[in-house]
């Protein structure tokens, strides 16, 4: 069944959103306006190392008054790909540049009232560059074994839905797995370069010029 929609107007906007009403008709002929959120996309970066580590963050989110580890994530800026936005907030939140970056899982976090897309990448290798130049994101930025992640599920030590999704795929999918024809064991091999982008058996990754966008 699909839901009809006869039109949009906005109540709200900002930079970082916009709520809008949308007169919908269901199935069964109601018809009323529904609230809908349209929020900027997501990217979020699982930063894994040779020693089977996660790069994350220990921070407080006022709205839920919550502290948690979470992955690097920040929002797409105008003109920039998910992915580079993924590598450049790695580095900006933690002072680590990523290496090549590939897509990991793509998710739509709550899609019966907003359009907000997580896009979540992932790369093998990382090289410290110096402090983060973000001072009001973390209180601490370690490296967490990946066999501790499931328990740190468990007790609600991991909760923001871009950490879980990314986090929980990585855990289905193996920390030595990703594409096919990729190094299992954690590495990438970089097979061509189109246009100043690193691609890996087919899929495009991010290097460091996309990440001076």
């Amino acid at each position: 069944m699909r839901w009809k929609t006869y039109g949009e107007r906005q109540v709200y906007t900002n930079p970082w959103l916009n709520l809008c009403l949308i007169d919908v008709e269901l199935p069964d002929g109601q018809r009323f306006d529904h609230h809908v959120v349209r929020l900027r996309h997501l990217a979020v970066a699982v930063v894994l190392n040779e020693r089977r580590e996660v790069l994350m963050l220990w921070r407080h989110r006022f709205i839920t008054d919550a502290w948690a580890w979470e992955l690097p994530m920040g929002l797409v800026e105008e003109g920039e790909t998910p992915a580079a936005t993924a590598a450049r907030e790695v580095e900006e939140e933690t002072g680590w540049r990523p290496g090549p970056m590939r897509p990991l899982i793509y998710a739509e976090p709550a899609n019966g009232i907003t359009d907000a897309e997580h896009h979540v990448f992932r790369a093998d290798t990382a090289t410290h560059i110096g402090p983060p130049t973000e001072l009001n994101e973390s209180d601490r930025i370690e490296w967490i074994p990946v066999d501790r992640i499931r328990g740190m599920i468990d007790r609600r030590e991991i909760i923001s839905g871009g950490s879980l999704v990314g986090l929980l795929y990585l855990l289905v999918d193996g920390v030595g797995g990703g594409v096919d024809g990729v190094d299992k064991g954690g590495g990438v091999d970089v097979v061509d370069r189109v246009g100043g982008v690193d691609v890996v058996d087919g899929v495009d990754v991010v290097d460091g010029v996309d990440r001076a966008l």
